[in-house]
């Protein structure tokens, strides 16, 4: 079913004492008995657009934010979106994604539906005056990607994308560590990236390839501790664990890959990546400073340890899904966006970020294809050190002339290895 077929709104009943814990931001609809008294701390106002599995991780999210109140959620399969509005009192559910971004007491929109539907949906939230949370990528394409982060800059929303790595508890602390200098400047940057078992082939074709689909979060962690632009990308990417995807176009056919990120500073980060690891979720991150090092380890679901005469190690295995890895950091990247509408200040993670990790992404595919460096100003012009600007402008400010600069222009001649 099309995300855009029209279905009407379902209220799930609530209790006036439940209604009036959850006071909307604006003004509410004629279909509620009385206006209540608005308040300055009354939470944000959230529609969610998917009620797959990302949505729900989200959804939960969103409901333990002190700040946020869930108004409604939109799924084409109906059934899916009123299961999960009626796991909270008083919220709405459709089939309709424009009855979400057009609800009267949405504020925000988290936009959580398969990644061929964002740049429209993100366009008609904007168009509405909504601040925007979207799953990566924004788009499937650079060009729509960028044309979408311009966009809802004109329109003076604010655009988040989800990249909940940044907020996990582990990698901050390592970030942490950088900024206060306690293993120094970074001198070299390692990440691992292994997912328990391989998805089905329906998920990796036509999703763009594990540099898109799985290795963008390490390309993005990797520039959010490096604190540095990418400048050249050296990939490659073979088929070990999934015979079944072999045949598939490009990045598609790999289940396993290597990355090396050259930056601006001179400094080089690592990546490895695969689909397949028997003993768990294997998520990783090692920073050799020039006063020391830092490590992370896996995240396993106790601390217990079993020491005995056949075994000596953890009792549990890694976590074995993404969603129970990185709880902690869809909470945190949750607060972290709805605090930033509530202070007027800059999305935490900004469209011109995704941007970034997947332009890094497609150079990697461009790489392992061609066998060869492949610097970033290939895919993205201004992307040869003029996306730096002025030093008295805003990160912000400056990546947003970046992009105003870059119109269609691509360059197609290969470039040497960097120095």
């Amino acid at each position: 079913a099309c995300l855009h077929m029209k279905g009407a709104v379902v209220l799930a009943l609530a209790s006036s004492a439940a209604a009036l814990q959850c006071a909307p931001r604006r003004a509410p609809p004629a279909a509620r008995a009385a206006p209540l008294t608005m308040v300055d701390d009354n939470p944000i106002g959230v529609g969610i657009i998917g009620a797959g599995r990302i949505g729900l991780v989200h959804l939960e999210a969103l409901s333990s934010c002190p700040d946020a109140r869930p108004v409604i959620i939109s799924n084409p399969t109906l059934s899916k979106a009123k299961a999960a509005a009626e796991t909270y009192p008083g919220m709405a559910w459709t089939s309709d994604d424009t009855e979400v971004i057009n609800h009267p007491d949405v504020d925000a929109v988290w936009i959580c539906s398969p990644s061929q539907f964002h740049a429209e949906q993100i366009t008609a939230a904007a168009n509405a005056g909504k601040d925007i949370f979207c799953e990566k990528p924004i788009a499937t394409e650079l060009d729509e990607t960028i044309q979408s982060v311009l966009f809802a800059r004109e329109k003076g929303v604010k655009l988040m994308v989800a990249l909940q790595r940044r907020f996990d508890p582990n990698f901050m602390r390592v970030k942490s560590a950088i900024m206060d200098g306690e293993i120094g400047s970074p001198v070299q940057i390692r990440l691992t990236s292994r997912d328990p078992s391989p998805p089905p082939k329906k998920y990796v074709e036509g999703g763009g390839g594990i540099f898109k689909d799985m290795a963008i979060h390490d390309l993005d962690m990797a520039r959010f501790l490096m604190a540095s632009e990418p400048v050249a990308v050296l990939a490659s990417g073979s088929c070990q664990v999934s015979p079944e995807i072999s045949a598939l176009e490009g990045p598609e056919a790999f289940d396993t890959a290597n990355v090396m990120v050259r930056f601006a500073n001179g400094k080089d980060a690592i990546i490895d990546v695969c689909r397949q690891a028997p003993y768990g979720y294997d998520q990783r991150a090692e920073v050799l400073g020039t006063k020391g090092m830092m490590m992370t380890d896996n995240m396993h679901p106790s601390t217990a340890r079993i020491l005995s005469d056949k075994f000596c190690g953890h009792a549990d295995m890694p976590y074995d899904f993404f969603m129970s890895r990185y709880i902690a950091a869809y909470e945190a990247e949750t607060v972290a966006f709805i605090d930033s509408i509530e202070s007027a200040s800059d999305a935490p993670v900004t469209g011109e970020d995704g941007v970034i990790a997947l332009a890094m992404a497609i150079a990697a595919g461009l790489s392992a294809k061609e066998q060869r460096w492949v610097k970033l100003s290939e895919v993205l012009p201004a992307l040869d050190g003029s996306m730096e600007g002025s030093p008295r402008l805003r990160k912000r400010d400056r990546l947003s002339a970046f992009l105003r600069s870059l119109g269609g222009a691509r360059t197609s001649e290969p470039e040497p290895i960097p120095a």
